[in-house]
């Protein structure tokens, strides 16, 4: 089980992509995880034959847990490839070959003097179950070596025996209630904590600026055919991402972190970009943002959110941000009030991007308008402060420097800004 961030202790399997007895390819599709920061396909460490599985579909596991266990080319079937330093884990109990889970009942008094059993399950299974005042002790397990898994945990108590697990029958529901009961995803549990922990830790405060953007769709419209030439779309959230860069270089405490009560300078702007998933949010991190010109955001901006819509980002591609940007006016929302992804202390929501009427020389007139909205902890960041900061992202897009706008036909647009 790979780590898929530096905060990341845990990974749920989603499916196996491949079955025992599978020829696979290094680096082809093994199986597929999901975490609190990342969806992702884990790619085959090497060639072989993959021949045993000891996590199934929906198993959650500690980081560099052992999942499965590939027989290199030129191995002996039944040598033992893995590591020394980790031996594999030794059955608590025989596996069981009970088809359903079902509910076992507690021994009265004394009747033996065995210790109570310790029933194997993962941490999403121990977490249902303290949710719902389920003893894990008391469940026969369908996994492997006995373990309860979350389908286990999930039919029992969707099974109706005893309410949240002490015994008694549950209350019937209402006549007129059609519902559905699901756990939280781990993505989504996790997505939650963080935003629980950031609201808790930083004091959110929000200023929104009106921007007009008709510089900057002139400007696209302009070349967006020459970099269409190169194989890139050349999108609004470029020139922001640009604006944002140049004015946190004037600005960098608003790159910077808080530490108890050291403030961390961050020399480099590691730039998160939200990507809206059918099951939660990520934020894959272009490192190194600072270095690229309108050119190389555009490409890192549609490479990083193609991956994680794919689930191919890295682990190194989900953490290290210094500074976050999130989109909600993909879908129309005039502004949001975006909660700060720890522990950076700001972050940018971008409004929609339309053609409204304002007031231009005592008269009205059409242009192309959208509200960013800064979110900044307040802790660290001064109200003046910000608002300096988003004026300067102001200046810069209602006055885009046409020269960071390269002629591509030469195809000589350099990489690094200098």
């Amino acid at each position: 089980m790979p780590q898929m961030g530096e905060s990341i202790a845990e990974g749920t399997i989603v499916r196996w992509i491949k079955k025992v007895g599978d020829q696979v390819d290094r680096d082809e599709p093994l199986f597929e995880i999901t975490t609190d920061k990342v969806d992702a396909e884990i790619p085959s460490p090497s060639a072989g034959i993959l021949t045993e599985i000891l996590a199934k579909a929906g198993d959650t596991v500690a980081v560099h847990s052992i999942v499965g266990t590939i027989q290199l080319a030129g191995e002996q079937a039944g040598q033992d490839a893995r590591p020394v330093t980790t031996p594999p884990p030794a059955p608590a109990s025989p596996p069981r070959t009970t088809p359903a889970p079902r509910a076992v009942p507690a021994a009265s008094g004394a009747a033996t003097g065995d210790e109570p059993r310790r029933q194997k399950s993962s941490p999403l299974v121990r977490r249902i179950a303290r949710e719902n005042n389920v003893d894990v002790a008391q469940l026969t397990g369908s996994g492997l070596g006995g373990r309860v898994t979350k389908q286990d945990i999930l039919g029992y108590l969707g099974s109706g025996i005893g309410e949240r697990g002490n015994g008694d029958p549950p209350p019937p529901p209402e006549s007129h209630a059609r519902v559905e009961i699901r756990p939280l995803s781990a993505m989504r549990k996790k997505i939650a904590e963080h935003m629980v922990l950031s609201q808790r830790t930083s004091a959110h405060v929000h200023s929104v600026f009106h921007v007009n953007l008709s510089d900057v769709a002139r400007i696209r419209h302009a070349k967006k055919d020459e970099y269409e030439q190169l194989g890139v779309k050349l999108s609004y959230m470029a020139f922001i991402a640009r604006a944002v860069i140049d004015a946190l270089r004037r600005y960098p405490i608003v790159n910077a972190s808080l530490d108890g009560d050291r403030i961390i300078y961050k020399k480099d702007v590691n730039l998160g970009i939200a990507v809206a998933l059918d099951n939660g949010l990520i934020v894959p991190v272009i490192k190194h943002a600072d270095e690229k010109n309108l050119l190389g955001l555009s490409r890192a901006i549609a490479d990083v959110a193609a991956r994680a819509r794919a689930k191919q980002l890295k682990p190194e591609e989900v953490h290290e941000g210094t500074f976050t940007i999130t989109n909600p006016g993909q879908f129309g929302a005039q502004f949001g009030m975006p909660i700060i992804s720890q522990p950076q202390v700001a972050i940018l929501g971008v409004g929609t991007i339309e053609k409204r009427p304002v007031v231009v020389d005592d008269g009205l007139a059409i242009r192309t308008m959208a509200y960013l909205t800064l979110g900044y902890d307040h802790r660290l960041i001064d109200g003046a402060v910000a608002d300096q900061f988003m004026a300067e992202v102001k200046q810069h897009l209602e006055h885009f420097d046409p020269n960071q706008v390269y002629a591509l036909s030469a195809r000589s647009a350099p990489e690094i800004d200098l």
